[in-house]
C-alpha cells in the first residue's frame, strides 16, 4: 500500500470550523460544556429530518487510557449513550459515545497503558467523513484547495490542518465507518454538521455542507 501526499496548486482552503445542527441547543451547549469539548464545535438550532447513521464523527485523540476513561465518564454523566464501551484493541484503547444531540463522538489514544494520571487535554481532534468513494472525494478535496497529509488508498484520506481552526478534517469509507462506530450504516436527511470554509461555499459528493467562515 503506498502513502500519497498531495497537493493543490488552487488557492489554499482549510476546514475553519464545525457547526452541529441541533434541536436544543441550550441542552446541547450544556453537555458539551460537561463532556469538555465545548471549544472545538459552534451550536445552531435545525429541525432539518434525520434518520440513522449521520455518515460522520468526531474523534477525540489523548494521551492515554485514563484520558479516554475521563472524558467517556463525562459524556456518559451527561447524557450520551454508549455505542461501544472503552476496550483495548489493536491500535490502542477506545470507547464510542453518541451525544443526546444524535453526533457520535469516538475517544481514543494509541497507548495501551497508562503512563500517567487523566490529564483531560485533548491532542487532536478529527472530524471523520463516512464517505462512497474515498479516492474519487479526495480529488474533489483536492480541486477545492485541500492537502493531503496521509492517504492510504481508497481506504482513507487525512488532511493538512489548517491555522483557522482546531478540528482536523479525513475521509474513510462509509461502511467501513459505521462498522467501527458499532452502528447500521443506513441514513437519510441531514448530516447535522456544517463545515466553515476559509473560501467560498460548496457541498461535496456525499451531500456535505461547507459554507464561507
Amino acid at each position: 500500500m503506498v502513502m500519497a501526499n498531495t497537493t493543490s496548486p488552487a488557492a489554499p482552503t482549510a476546514l475553519a470550523s464545525v457547526t452541529l445542527e441541533v434541536a436544543d441547543t441550550e441542552a446541547a451547549r450544556r453537555f458539551y460544556t460537561a463532556f469538555g469539548v465545548d471549544a472545538y464545535v459552534a451550536l445552531r438550532a435545525s429541525d432539518t429530518p434525520t434518520t440513522g447513521f449521520r455518515g460522520f464523527t468526531l474523534g477525540i485523540t489523548v494521551s492515554g487510557p485514563a484520558t479516554v476513561d475521563g472524558f467517556f465518564a463525562a459524556a456518559v454523566d451527561a447524557g450520551a449513550t454508549v455505542l461501544k464501551p472503552t476496550a483495548k484493541s489493536l491500535w490502542g484503547y477506545s470507547g464510542v459515545v453518541q451525544a443526546p444531540d444524535g453526533t457520535i463522538w469516538k475517544i481514543a489514544t494509541g497507548a495501551k497503558k497508562d503512563t500517567g494520571p487523566d490529564t483531560r487535554r485533548i491532542d487532536e481532534i478529527v472530524l471523520l467523513l463516512g464517505v462512497e468513494a474515498v479516492k474519487a472525494t479526495r480529488q474533489f478535496y483536492v480541486e477545492q484547495g485541500l492537502t493531503v497529509a496521509k492517504s492510504f488508498g481508497g481506504k482513507y484520506t487525512e488532511f493538512a490542518p489548517g491555522t483557522a481552526g482546531p478540528v482536523k478534517l479525513a475521509l474513510y469509507k462509509r461502511r467501513a465507518l459505521a462498522k467501527d462506530l458499532g452502528v447500521p450504516v443506513e441514513g437519510t436527511g441531514s448530516h447535522r454538521v456544517v463545515l466553515g470554509t476559509t473560501a467560498t461555499a460548496f457541498t461535496d459528493p456525499d451531500g456535505f455542507t461547507w459554507e464561507a467562515a
